[in-house]
C-alpha cells in the first residue's frame, strides 16, 4: 500500500496531489488525540493545535 512519503516522493513533494493520504494521517493523529489527550506526542502527528488549525484550512479549502 503506498504512503504519504511514496506520493510526496512521486510527485515532487507536491502535498495537493497527495490528498488522501494527508487526510488519513490527520484522522488517524485526530483519533491518537482522542485516545491519548491533547499534551501527547507523537514525531508522527503535529502538535494538537497545529493539527486543528491544517483541519480546518482543509475543510475551508475544500467547501470553496
Amino acid at each position: 500500500m503506498p504512503s504519504k512519503s511514496d506520493c510526496l516522493t512521486k510527485n515532487n513533494y507536491n502535498e495537493a496531489k497527495c490528498d488522501k493520504f494527508v487526510d488519513a494521517l490527520y484522522e488517524c493523529c485526530q483519533a491518537f488525540y482522542e485516545k491519548n489527550g491533547e499534551q501527547a506526542k507523537t514525531v508522527s502527528c503535529p502538535k494538537f493545535d497545529l493539527l486543528k488549525l491544517k483541519i480546518k484550512q482543509r475543510q475551508e479549502g475544500s467547501s470553496r
